[in-house]
């Protein structure tokens, strides 16, 4: 059973920073693609960054494109999501996913299959 544990959310000001981290447990995903979604309360949960297996292949929301940074240590089975420039319009719950398939890059959610319990990201005008 893969265990998803999201860290490093908080509080910031507008054109601040944070460092997302999603550690895995349960099995080594360096053969997996992951990803990164956030939701809103009421509204659906959207995709932010994936990335593949080897970290060599990034795709991003063109809502984050240029600001934020995904990347992974598969040595240590953590993916990251670095946040630079953030605006209030980027508060969610950030939820990190991994992909049961191996060698695989997703955007959708439904694709994934295994998630994380989210953390809070608020920035604050």
């Amino acid at each position: 059973q893969v265990q998803l544990v999201e860290s490093g959310g908080g509080l910031v000001q507008a054109g601040g920073s944070l460092r997302l981290s999603c550690a895995a447990s349960g099995r080594t995903l360096s053969t997996n693609g992951m990803g990164w979604f956030r939701q809103v309360p009421g509204k659906e949960r959207e995709f932010v960054a994936a990335i593949s297996w080897s970290g060599g292949i990034k795709y991003y929301a063109d809502s984050v494109q240029g600001r934020f940074t995904i990347s992974r240590d598969n040595a240590k089975n953590t993916v990251y999501l670095q946040m630079d420039s953030l605006k209030p319009e980027d508060t969610a719950i950030y939820y990190c996913a991994a992909d049961a398939s191996r060698w695989s890059l997703r955007r959708t959610e439904r694709e994934y299959d295994y998630w994380g319990h989210g953390t809070q990201v608020t920035v604050s005008s």
